[in-house]
């Protein structure tokens, strides 16, 4: 794509960005960025050397594809701002929770090349995983295009819009989680003794490494935790103690909490 533009330049868009310009999606040259804050935009024009700018109008007009890159709240804000210069024949995409396809064109008031992404914050590291629902009005290039950007920062893959809250719980709002479990492992190392920042090494490591295990494998989630588990060994006591305490069950709700929050955003 000849010229990407974003509006916001936060941590999402700096993943995005970085992730484009790392693979060679698009040159630096290509890539504009919008923001209110000028400590980000001085941020990106020194990391990427892309163009940027305070003026949302200006980041907009001409961009073969356009991302929404603020926080849902201000959705509605930017697009009265910025609608008179969206044309046609440039791609939108979204990456806000609960604004779905319809919302959008309701909100341009006029029929446009939408898509719908649901990115995670791995992809700072390039290993992100977004959702993707594309408009009825993309050609199969268009779509082709916007799945090589979304795959310089990680992983993704189409998914049916309704499933889009499912997405937000299972990988969108997931980090969260990950992060609670890696430190609730190291808080137990450093009660046994372990000093911290060998606990978290020790921690995350074992969660990257379980995760490559799912990947790589193609093994039931379950398959592997019984491979670990010795009949009357230590894994079973501490798997025993989790299920007594709820842990699966405790996930499956916060999840639930977290798709219905993003239902109403």
């Amino acid at each position: 794509m000849k010229r990407i533009a974003f509006i916001g330049c936060g941590n999402m868009a700096k993943a995005m960005i970085g992730g484009i310009i790392k693979k060679g999606v698009a040159s630096p040259e290509e890539v504009i960025a919008s923001n209110r804050s000028s400590k980000n935009l001085e941020y990106a024009k020194k990391t990427w050397n892309i163009a940027v700018t305070p003026d949302n109008k200006e980041a907009a007009r001409g961009a073969e594809l356009l991302v929404l890159a603020v926080k849902p709240q201000f959705y509605s804000q930017v697009i009265e701002e910025i609608r008179e210069v969206v044309t046609e024949d440039q791609i939108v995409m979204s990456i806000a929770p609960g604004k779905t396809l319809a919302w959008l064109e309701e909100q341009f008031g006029k029929p446009l090349k939408l898509v719908r992404a649901n990115p995670n914050t791995p992809a700072l590291v390039g290993e992100g995983v977004t959702s993707v629902s594309f408009g009825s009005r993309l050609s199969e290039a268009e779509r082709a295009g916007v799945m090589e950007i979304l795959e310089s920062f990680g992983k993704a893959s189409e998914t049916p819009e309704s499933m889009s809250e499912a997405v937000i719980a299972v990988s969108g709002s997931a980090p969260a989680y990950v992060f609670m479990f890696i430190e609730a492992l190291a808080d137990g190392a450093v009660s046994l003794g372990m000093p911290r920042a060998q606990a978290y090494e020790f921690a995350s490591q074992a969660v990257l490494g379980a995760a490559k295990m799912v990947q790589e494998t193609g093994l039931h989630p379950g398959a592997l935790k019984d491979m670990v588990c010795s009949p009357g060994g230590t894994t079973i006591q501490a798997v025993r103690v989790l299920e007594e305490r709820g842990f699966r069950s405790s996930v499956i709700e916060a999840m639930t909490a977290c798709a219905e929050k993003a239902k109403g955003m």
